[in-house]
């Protein structure tokens, strides 16, 4: 078993030792491919090629990359960095297509001294944005490489600056500095390269370069904005014209060439050498085999589509995050019971868009031109917080009517009582009251309070107007009815003469005085009125409710007193008298006799 073992860990290490002298590279110098693109140059993938070159380097890393349009002259400009020719360099192309595809790094570094570091130095070709027969999407991905993986970002430009070559770099920026937050898991502050504007065939007159650089980013405000986090590490060079034929440049020595021209390619020399720094990723410098460990990481990120590769943010990438915090806003808002208070709603309201921005800082792409989605999602969200408003009116408004109609509804049944009582009515219309000022909440709650007021007191008005006058009509026939039980049904003397003196008090008073209004305020008027209130309602007993019940029970019993109960009383010698004041008259005359 052992011994099988050994094979295999044998056969192993054979294998490997094999594959590296297979992809061995014997001559360094030469420029290789690190970053080539698929068949249907849409998305990148990595060149083992170029890559090998980068990891035998121990050293702290510094990458110089030139980006720029297609046929702007970047292989010629980086063989003249590199003091090279055309036919030792990177390959020069004279057709209207492009020569270089993807991103190519030149294989033998320049070894540096920067700040007591020895540092190597990588040169790096990229593939010419605007090309024919490429999209966007490629292009922007190579130009957000560049931009994250050089120390130098030479911006090759021919002849003068576009708003274009700037929204396209400040993109490339954006891309870049989300690189970062992306591959490392949290997002973390931008590290950017050394942003040098170079102006190639520059032979216009009157503004510098500088000037001319300063005064294109002050035309668009925004990517002005999303370029600050270059701030000062931006500086700008011109080129003037080599030759006048281009198509020669390749054949032709430093003597041949415009001595102006030679004059300031030594000049830029110095510059990026004055501005070159090792790269810096989490604070740390990169060596070849880290290098290469990051690039592998954001090509990862990028060919799976965590990071957008248009100029269009809002629309690509943050549309479908906008549309997601927008939904977590919707939800948070859904769950709430309508209606109520617009203080309430306008608290909820700010708590869930808190939410829904904190989702959105979370999640979006790009730092600077993100400002533009955050608009969107605040116009977004106040959109449909009116809708909110409109539907909490509404509900509002649905509820405080429902309430109001209630509330009139048993105003109106107050008012035809059968038997008219003030404490009962009080009663109602305090639990009315109360009840719609639990019960109707939301903005329509004012409006209603209002009408509430308004139906109450007039109910309360006229109730006042016709509860004296009812209460007087209730107490004539009552009176009546009492004369009547005292006199022949209960035939209680006492009952009928409290009947009669209630009746024409009633009566008399009001001849006497004129109108039936004085009555009310009498004193003796005020004690029948409260005994009234006293047996009429009560918390335990509501007359008014239970008359009819009452009554019938009343009827009952008093028919049974005088049909069964009184017989058995009967006397055996005679009937017994019906009044009991009749029979004491009799009682008194045989006395006499």
């Amino acid at each position: 078993m052992l011994k099988n073992l050994w094979w295999v860990g044998f056969f192993f290490v054979v294998l490997q030792f094999s594959h590296c002298w297979v992809s061995g590279i014997d001559d360094f110098n030469q420029a290789f491919p690190i970053i080539e693109p698929d068949p249907g140059h849409t998305k990148l993938r990595l060149s083992s090629e170029g890559l090998e070159a980068i990891r035998r380097i121990t050293n702290p890393i510094a990458a110089v990359a030139v980006i720029g349009p297609y046929r702007s002259g970047k292989s010629f400009l980086l063989n003249q960095l590199l003091s090279l020719s055309c036919y030792q360099g990177f390959g020069v192309g004279h057709m209207r297509d492009t020569k270089t595809k993807g991103i190519w790094v030149w294989g033998t570094p320049v070894e540096m001294d920067i700040d007591g570091v020895k540092t190597s130095v990588f040169y790096l070709d990229t593939e010419g944005f605007e090309s024919i027969g490429k999209s966007n999407v490629y292009d922007d991905r190579i130009f957000a490489l560049a931009t994250v993986l050089s120390s130098v970002l030479i911006y090759n430009l021919p002849e003068t600056i576009r708003e274009a070559d700037i929204s396209r770099l400040s993109f490339a920026v954006e891309l870049a500095e989300e690189f970062y937050g992306r591959v490392k898991g949290q997002d973390v502050a931008f590290e950017p390269a050394k942003l040098l504007w170079l102006i190639q065939r520059d032979f216009l007159q009157g503004k510098s370069v500088k000037e001319m650089v300063d005064e294109a980013l002050q035309h668009v405000n925004q990517i002005r904005d999303s370029l600050a986090i270059m701030g000062d590490n931006s500086t700008a060079f011109s080129l003037p014209q080599p030759h006048l034929q281009r198509t020669k440049l390749c054949d032709l020595k430093d003597g041949e060439l415009e001595p102006s021209y030679v004059e300031k390619r030594e000049q830029l020399k110095e510059v990026v050498k004055s501005v070159i720094r090792p790269k810096i990723v989490q604070g740390k410098s990169l060596n070849g085999n880290e290098f290469v460990s990051f690039l592998e990481k954001i090509l990862e990120a990028l060919n799976k589509g965590e990071i957008p590769s248009t100029g269009s943010l809002v629309e690509v990438f943050n549309k479908k995050i906008l549309e997601s915090c927008l939904k977590l806003y919707e939800d948070s808002m859904t769950i709430v019971i309508l209606p109520m208070s617009e203080e309430s709603l306008q608290s909820i309201h700010e708590a869930s868009r808190a939410e829904s921005l904190k989702s959105f800082d979370e999640q979006h792409f790009g730092r600077h031109h993100a400002k533009k989605s955050v608009e969107t999602l605040h116009e977004d969200i106040e959109k449909m917080f009116k809708n909110f408003v409109m539907a909490n009116q509404y509900q509002s408004s649905k509820l405080c009517e429902a309430l109001y109609t209630t509330c009139e509804d048993k105003m109106d049944q107050l008012q035809v009582l059968r038997l008219p009582s003030m404490a009962k009515f009080n009663a109602g219309f305090l639990l009315c009251n109360q009840s719609f000022e639990k019960e109707c909440v939301g903005p329509s709650k004012t409006v209603y309070e209002q009408r509430m007021l308004k139906m109450m007191g007039k109910s309360k008005s006229l109730f006042i107007k016709e509860y004296n006058h009812r209460l007087f009509n209730w107490l004539v026939a009552f009176s009546l009815v009492m004369v009547i039980v005292g006199r022949f049904i209960i035939k209680f003397i006492l009952i009928e003469i409290g009947a009669w003196i209630l009746f024409i008090f009633l009566e008399t008073y009001t001849r006497m005085f004129w109108s039936p209004e004085s009555l009310y305020y009498n004193p003796v008027w005020h004690g029948i009125v409260a005994t009234w209130e006293t047996l009429v309602y009560s918390p335990v007993l509501d007359l008014d409710r239970w008359a009819i019940q009452i009554g019938f029970v009343a009827v009952v019993l008093l028919v049974y007193w005088r049909c069964c109960a009184r017989r058995k009383h009967k006397p055996k010698h005679g009937p017994h008298p019906v009044l009991p004041l009749y029979t004491n008259a009799s009682r008194v005359r045989d006395r006499s006799e």
